[in-house]
């Protein structure tokens, strides 16, 4: 039977802080420390509208903490600029080696997805844009929840969605809470660190899997799943 394999797209498939050169126009040297922002305060507010039941699009915590960042590193921004950057966001770049990993999985021995907080029409957009749609089944969007990773919830849809069960099912991510939270519904999941500056939280889950990059991902998980 083939592996299921979930891809995170935020952060995973796709760099979040692929804005950099348009930031550094805008702010100058306050350009990673505002990607960092920007990028941190999305997914909190992600997670506090999961957790307070008040779902609007990741789109929307997007637009939120960019306004925030604004905020917190004084930048005045005009609205004609925040718009500029969100269309920008929106076809952000993939990382180099997402391209590489997609192509070399075997369609008979995985079938790969798509596993997003984002709606299902933004994240079509960013993988289209970035070539990576191809090589990917399907898109499973969070959105049709109306919750966002980690609720368990949203583990539960994706194997339904995929047609799949928690044993032949990894996840794959850059993102600890998304990793923490697959394998706290059961399923296995492989720990994406491209840096070696990343930390992962000091929980009980640890990674079924932990790479640098996205190289090799099939041959790894294979290896892991006959150990």
């Amino acid at each position: 039977m083939a592996i299921t394999l979930a891809f995170d797209v935020y952060g995973t498939l796709i760099n979040t802080h692929g804005l950099l050169t348009q930031l550094e126009e805008l702010v100058d040297d306050k350009a990673q420390s505002f990607s960092n922002t920007w990028r941190e305060k999305q997914l909190e507010y992600s997670f506090r509208r999961g957790l307070m039941k008040r779902y609007l699009p990741f789109s929307e915590c997007t637009r939120s903490a960019l306004e925030y960042a604004c905020k917190l590193h004084r930048v005045d921004m005009s609205t004609e600029q925040k718009s500029q950057l969100l269309s920008l966001y929106a076809e952000l770049p993939a990382f180099q080696d997402t391209l590489y990993g997609l192509a070399a999985l075997s369609h008979k021995q995985f079938r790969p997805y798509a596993f997003s907080n984002g709606t299902e029409a933004a994240v079509r957009k960013l993988l289209q844009a970035s070539g990576t749609e191809q090589y990917l089944l399907d898109i499973v969007s969070v959105d049709d929840l109306k919750s966002f990773k980690p609720d368990p919830a949203v583990y539960d849809y994706f194997l339904q969605r995929s047609a799949s069960d928690k044993e032949q099912s990894w996840l794959i991510s850059s993102n600890p809470f998304d990793v923490i939270g697959a394998l706290n519904f059961g399923m296995k999941a492989a720990w994406v660190k491209r840096s070696e500056a990343a930390l992962f939280d000091d929980w009980e889950a640890k990674p079924t899997l932990v790479v640098d990059s996205l190289e090799h991902i099939g041959e790894k998980i294979l290896q892991e799943s006959v150990v």
